[in-house]
């Protein structure tokens, strides 16, 4: 049930940080879950484990994270597209 829970909250970060920025995640929903987990990883990296933990995730950090990466992740994919 864990396991589930983490992929439940995963994708709502990675949704959250598309909504934020404007931006789809490619891939839909599986998009949004490894955009959760990635961005986690990458925000805990940057920041730590600041703020309430949710799932397994410090959501403060993980959605900074998730904001990046799909910033960078959009720049990249604009960058190929030309």
């Amino acid at each position: 049930m864990g396991f589930i829970w983490s992929l439940i909250i995963g994708g709502l970060i990675g949704w959250a940080a598309g909504a934020i920025t404007g931006k789809g995640v490619p891939f839909g929903i599986i998009g949004n879950i490894i955009a959760g987990f990635v961005g986690a990883s990458l925000g805990t990296a940057i920041l730590g484990d600041i703020g309430p933990e949710l799932g397994g995730f410090a959501i403060f950090p993980a959605l900074v994270g998730a904001i990046i990466l799909i910033l960078i992740v959009s720049f990249v994919l604009r960058l190929l597209k030309k």
